[in-house]
């Protein structure tokens, strides 16, 4: 069983148990924002750079230039690394950020879908499992 001291009760010396695998759960989570953030960097600026890239759907209902939606994509990109390192270094703030971050990272790539569907898909899995990781218990139960 691992220990970790919270900052808060570091000057107490109580420390909290931290299971193994929640610690494993956010380096994961950690390492698929960082990834999933420079992912995202790429998807934008491809919509910016050439919108022959993707594939326009007249008529859909949440319809932005493809420019808009790399923008988009790209600060959202830019925020979500910078969060899943911040994940790497403890930052107390980093996990609700994250969470955030993850939500808005599904609505965003749910509204990409007619854009790149599987991609899309993908990545609202992967930030499903990031907000779980980062909303587990942090805390082993007591025997």
């Amino acid at each position: 069983m691992a220990t970790h001291v919270s900052g808060a009760r570091r000057g107490q010396g109580r420390a909290e148990a931290v299971s193994p695998w929640v610690a494993g759960w956010t380096a994961a989570a950690a390492v698929l924002m960082v990834f999933g953030g420079i992912m995202a960097i790429f998807v934008g600026i491809a919509a910016i750079a050439n919108d022959n890239v993707f594939i326009v759907n007249d008529g859909f209902v949440y319809a932005f230039s493809l420019t808009g939606w790399g923008w988009i994509h790209m600060i959202l990109g830019v925020v979500i690394t910078i969060a899943g390192v911040a994940l790497f270094t403890g930052a107390p703030w980093a996990r609700a950020v994250g969470v955030a971050l993850a939500g808005l990272s599904m609505i965003a790539n749910f509204i990409w879908l007619p854009y790149a569907p599987v991609w899309s898909i993908v990545l609202i899995v992967v930030d499903g499992f990031i907000i779980w990781a980062l909303c587990s218990p942090r805390r082993e139960p007591s025997t």
